[in-house]
């Protein structure tokens, strides 16, 4: 296929650029800055210089390629709308990326129990986003999903933490690279509150083999949480300190840690719980994940 990708220097987008190309696909890489256009025609991906706010261009794109996979912003909703007007009536695959931490709680450091499966936009699911930012996310999941009407064989990739090292330009991911700058920064590894808040993972190489996956046979309308593992904000912590060889784990008060690493990223997502199941990737698109430890992986590969 020739796939239109946002994203394209992006920790995941780069990631699924190469492995894209890998599989034999033609890729068009959208690309702010004009600079950079070059390293990615290098890397064998077309550049399309433009923004996410370029919409005329967005839809004009989607219309020329096969399948498009936007990587880039999980909500923006104006670019969103403006490739699925490219697509509109063509039958052809719209992945869009999204983040678990959409059905994160407010727990500051404590665990919940609760995890959440593929069926939350099923009619008759009970589950319902209360912050404005997750409000806001899981109507843009409401608007691919609803593409399926419209002629398009749209999907949802619902990550939960990524972690490894991506494929492209942009190598680390945004959890463990705020818990390890933060130790850089003082010499000591510290997570938020009592660190007993659970993420479920997947390593970023197994997210964009299901790219692949979704963008090749995934039916139209379908959402998809992607995990494999979880683990506590303080098992990473330890792991990390342990790596590096510095103290640690300390906790560290919520307010503390919100002037470090802002409020909103501190409650809603490291001192958070986001726990989800990935059914449908492996039991509809036959997934398989390769990488299962994300402790394992800091202990063995984590070169920040």
């Amino acid at each position: 296929m020739k796939v239109f990708l946002t994203g394209a220097t992006g920790y995941i987008g780069g990631t699924v650029a190469v492995r894209l190309r890998e599989a034999g696909h033609q890729v068009v890489g959208l690309v702010r800055d004009s600079a950079k256009a070059g390293a990615l025609a290098a890397s064998g991906v077309e550049p399309v210089v433009g923004s996410l706010d370029d919409s005329e261009l967005l839809t004009e794109q989607a219309r020329r390629a096969d399948g498009v996979i936007n990587a880039a912003n999980s909500d923006h909703r104006a670019a969103v709308e403006a490739l699925r007007a490219g697509l509109e009536g063509s039958g052809k695959p719209f992945v869009h990326t999204s983040g678990s931490g959409v059905v994160g709680d407010d727990a500051r450091g404590e665990r919940n129990e609760q995890s959440y499966g593929d069926d939350i936009h099923d009619p008759g699911s009970a589950w319902r986003p209360e912050h404005p930012i997750r409000v806001a996310r899981a109507a843009i999941h409401r608007v691919v999903l609803d593409s399926a009407e419209a002629g398009i064989r749209s999907s949802v990739l619902c990550p939960a933490m990524i972690y490894g090292h991506g494929l492209g330009p942009a190598r680390n991911e945004v959890h463990i690279s705020a818990l390890v700058e933060q130790a850089r920064h003082s010499g000591v590894v510290r997570h938020a509150g009592a660190g007993r808040n659970i993420w479920s993972t997947v390593h970023v190489e197994d997210l964009a083999d299901l790219y692949l996956l979704a963008l090749e046979r995934s039916p139209a309308g379908t959402f998809y949480f992607v995990e494999n593992g979880e683990e506590s904000l303080k098992g990473l912590a330890a792991s990390i300190a342990e790596a590096l060889g510095l103290d640690g784990p300390a906790p560290w008060d919520i307010e503390a840690a919100g002037a470090f690493w802002g409020p909103q990223f501190t409650t809603g997502a490291l001192a958070s719980n986001s726990r989800v199941r990935a059914t449908r990737a492996r039991d509809v698109l036959g997934w398989k994940p390769r990488h299962g430890s994300v402790t394992e992986w800091i202990a063995a590969d984590l070169t920040l």
